[in-house]
């Protein structure tokens, strides 16, 4: 909670005329007592000026001994004994003077001070109501005081009005947002959304706020029926696609699914995440509609600045992980025209390749990849092995010779290369060299076993 400050040092000070206190006295004994008072009171001034809070105090009481109702007095003692950390002393002298002087809105602010040091938001609120009347930006401490003490409904209700009356901050939205967490909160909320959508209908984020909790707690029918009216008052807003291409996905309308996502996807307004979140829905429909492919090759082509998420790339591991190796393929390779030297994709395509029995495709790439990454000894291991495939086996058997070299603390590789030497051999003709490799692949085995 952030208190609105409003200290003020008096240079001056307003007193109850003597006259007023002492009618009939003799004129002498008037100007004695005021000079008395007017010494006193500007030594306080002078010792609290230097930090001497106990000699303004002692200065203040004989004031207060002279003028016993004097406002002045009595916020002046609460200053002194608020700088000294005597709050119960302080508050008393500041509400003594807010007796006298109920307008006087400086001691309602030292009350307010006291409170607020002291952590006693309960009695803050009582004394920040109290100082609204004087300056309507209390509302905003308010708020804060109402977070503390766990009063969610009349913090939601004054959020709702100052969003109204003084636009929204980010304060208020953060503070929203953790109350509607609790689900009881959120009828009053959509209600007062409903509303402002009447009185508002050209206010945008009423029906987006609208929507996403309707969506939140699972009525999907009324967050299409709000999403339905956005896009008839509001019809450039690119909000009412997002939930219209959800209800075009269930409804299984592709075409009008296709339509909405393009438009969310162009558009500047829509968080990047919520993009990435649609993808997603699409790709598990293009999926069971295949016809619908070019279009999420068209969508992915939005993703192509993404530095974050590697559309292509994720959507190749996503038909990898469903054994659709064609898939996985195409999409690997649409993701290395633009980032050629991610490694851990182009070993992706390798195995791809390998799974897809794609053997000329898979010598070719890895030999290209060697040029470019001659120390990456998985490169020589599938090149070694779409060599033996196609027969190949001395370009085999020297390519993974060259290859095991570079193999280190990978004992999995390390018998997969002995495997494929083996098989090299084994083309060539040498049954002792063809043994010896398979023996050595059989003894690693058995150790990774131990």
């Amino acid at each position: 909670m952030k208190k609105i400050v409003l200290y003020s040092f008096f240079f001056g000070m307003v007193l109850v005329p003597i006259s007023l206190l002492a009618q009939g006295e003799p004129k002498d004994t008037l100007a004695l007592a005021e000079n008395k008072f007017e010494t006193s009171f500007y030594e306080s001034l002078k010792q609290k000026g230097i930090e001497n809070y106990d000699k303004a105090i002692e200065s203040l009481e004989k004031c207060q001994t002279l003028q016993s109702d004097n406002a002045v007095v009595y916020f002046e003692l609460g200053k002194n004994y608020l700088a000294l950390k005597k709050y119960k002393e302080a508050y008393d002298n500041f509400e003594k003077a807010t007796k006298i002087d109920p307008k006087n809105r400086w001691a309602w602010v030292g009350m307010y001070d006291v409170c607020y040091e002291t952590h006693d938001y309960n009695q803050s609120i009582i004394v920040v109501q109290k100082l609204i009347e004087f300056k309507s930006d209390y509302k905003e401490d308010l708020v804060s005081l109402y977070m503390n003490t766990q009063q969610f409904d009349k913090a939601l209700d004054l959020i709702n009005e100052l969003n109204q009356t003084v636009g929204k901050s980010d304060k208020r939205e953060l503070y929203k947002s953790d109350i509607l967490r609790d689900a009881k909160y959120q009828g009053s909320e959509k209600a007062n959304l409903i509303e402002q959508i009447k009185k508002n209908p050209k206010d945008e984020a009423s029906y987006v706020a609208l929507i996403y909790m309707y969506s939140q707690s699972n009525q999907e029918e009324k967050a299409l029926e709000i999403a339905k009216q956005l896009e008839t008052n509001i019809p450039t807003s690119d909000w009412a696609q997002v939930s219209l291409f959800k209800f075009h996905l269930n409804n299984n309308d592709g075409e009008k699914a296709v339509k909405s996502m393009n438009t969310v996807f162009a558009s500047d307004k829509i968080d990047r995440k919520l993009k990435h979140r649609m993808l997603n829905e699409f790709l598990i429909f293009t999926k069971n509609n295949p016809q619908y492919e070019k279009d999420l090759d068209t969508a992915i082509g939005y993703f192509s600045d993404d530095k974050e998420v590697k559309v292509a790339k994720e959507i190749g591991k996503f038909y990898q992980s469903k054994k659709d190796w064609v898939k996985a393929i195409k999409y690997y390779e649409m993701h290395l025209k633009t980032t050629n030297d991610d490694m851990e994709t182009i070993l992706l395509l390798m195995q791809a390749y390998t799974e897809n029995l794609q053997f000329d495709k898979l010598a070719k790439a890895s030999d290209e990849q060697m040029q470019l990454f001659p120390t990456q000894p998985q490169l020589y291991y599938y090149n070694g092995l779409a060599n033996n495939q196609l027969k190949n086996y001395k370009k085999a058997k020297d390519v993974l010779e060259s290859g095991i070299d570079f193999v280190i603390d990978d004992k999995s590789l390390e018998i997969n290369f002995n495997l494929q030497l083996g098989e090299a051999y084994n083309g060539l003709g040498d049954m002792k060299k063809k043994d010896l490799y398979f023996s050595k692949a059989n003894t690693l085995i058995e150790k990774q076993k131990k």
